[in-house]
């Protein structure tokens, strides 16, 4: 499983790293250490964090309003496979994008919970490259 540094995690989440290591030492996010000492967190903690402060913001007055489009890096935070369709939902800071794929595709690119991938929107397709 693909774990992120907490700059990695703060640019996924679109906060400072000063943030998500108050998170982790309060306990909001748990970490590991690597062997070089360097914290880190397991993808599937952090995509479930990400939904979590995501939901928080949602009720926050403060959070800006855009016309944000493009594309999204963000953390893949579900994956639900069909016979032959599939649905990917990934977290990209306050934005949470759902694309209907196919099965196909989905397994090609190898996409699961907690790795990090971008949406590319365009008109109304939502299309996922792993990144």
């Amino acid at each position: 499983m693909q774990s992120y540094t907490i700059g990695q995690a703060a640019r996924l989440l679109g906060v400072s790293s000063d943030t998500v290591r108050r998170w982790a030492d309060a306990g909001r996010v748990a970490t590991h250490r690597d062997d070089g000492g360097r914290r880190l967190i397991d993808g599937r903690d952090l995509a479930a964090f990400s939904v979590e402060v995501a939901q928080s913001a949602a009720g926050d007055e403060d959070v800006p309003y855009t016309s944000a489009r493009n594309a999204f890096a963000g953390i893949v935070t579900a994956v639900k496979l069909g016979d032959v369709a599939a649905q990917v939902e990934i977290q990209a800071g306050p934005h949470r994008l759902v694309s209907l794929l196919t099965r196909e595709a989905v397994e090609e690119l190898g996409l699961e919970v907690g790795m990090r991938a971008t949406a590319r929107v365009k008109s109304t397709s939502v299309h996922i490259d792993r990144t």
